[in-house]
């Protein structure tokens, strides 16, 4: 499956990603603390604690190790929670290397057997947004997704 990155408006960033699994499947992956650090991250990187109090006002964690023993920590609040269907959380880095809190909006789409995850993230300026679209996260997300393929294959 491809990965699409594309740069909307002023401040925002969308990602769109189909997967061969029922929405159901797709939501524990993306909110249950046991699997989370199966997929999420780059080659290389490796989820060490993930922390999801998966509520309204709840907050999640996640810290990862990577290459020559680098950290990155980051988290934020949940702020909407609709089952299944749509996830909206803040997020910023421990490093700050992408400056300030954004605001990201997660929506699960079936479609038969195939769900269509589409995740807008809001930056707090163009700036925020261009520096996060130089990055590697483009890489880093179409790596985790393909490791979240195989994990999902594995839930039934």
């Amino acid at each position: 499956m491809t990965l699409t990155v594309e740069a909307l408006g002023e401040t925002e960033l969308v990602m769109i990603r189909s997967f061969d699994a029922p929405r159901r499947l797709l939501w524990a992956a993306l909110t249950d603390p046991e699997l989370v650090p199966r997929w999420l991250g780059a080659h290389g990187w490796q989820i060490v604690r993930c922390e999801i109090d998966l509520r309204e006002g709840g907050a999640w964690r996640y810290v990862s190790t990577g290459p020559g023993g680098a950290e990155m920590a980051h988290g934020g609040i949940y702020r909407e929670i609709v089952p299944e269907v749509r996830l909206v959380f803040t997020e910023s880095y421990d490093d700050q290397w992408v400056a300030g809190e954004s605001l990201a909006t997660q929506t699960l789409d079936e479609h038969g057997a195939r769900t269509t995850l589409t995740t807008t993230i809001t930056y707090p300026s163009r700036e925020v947004r261009d520096v996060a679209l130089r990055s590697p996260m483009e890489r880093g997300a179409g790596e985790g997704f393909a490791r979240l393929d195989a994990v999902l294959t594995t839930l039934t």
